[in-house]
């Protein structure tokens, strides 16, 4: 079982929550913010908290393009791999969406084109 991290605007939770339920389902640890911030919890505490855990980051790259919030995530975890640790970006384009261009090297898990197929090229990846 794997952990495994969201990255997602807001606009985009539906396809979030959907991506996550399919990780979950196929028996890994999922960490979407709204599943795991509860009322009274510190927000950067508990993200901290998830990105630290989380072997793998999936990255939903939309139309609404990308917020403070999401670049600090994906860019931290993007720190970790170049510093050695054993993670792993996994960018999943959604309608409309593009990968950052620094991730333009790592072959995306296409959801726009075929959802079903986007998500067994992300189980697929994640181990």
């Amino acid at each position: 079982m794997a952990n495994v991290f969201i990255s997602y605007r807001r606009v985009d939770a539906d396809d979030a929550r959907k991506l996550g339920t399919a990780i979950q389902n196929a028996g890994h640890e999922v960490f979407l913010d709204e599943w795991r911030i509860e009322a009274g919890d510190s927000l950067v505490e508990t993200i901290s908290r998830g990105l630290g855990d989380a072997r793998y980051l999936v990255l939903c790259c939309s139309g609404a393009g990308s917020s403070p919030w999401v670049d600090r995530e994906w860019q931290s975890f993007l720190g970790r791999q170049l510093g050695g640790e054993d993670v792993k970006i996994l960018p999943a384009v959604l309608p409309g969406g593009a990968t950052p261009a620094i991730l333009a090297d790592i072959r995306y898990a296409d959801l726009a084109a075929d959802w079903d197929a986007g998500v067994s090229d992300l189980l697929r990846a994640i181990r």
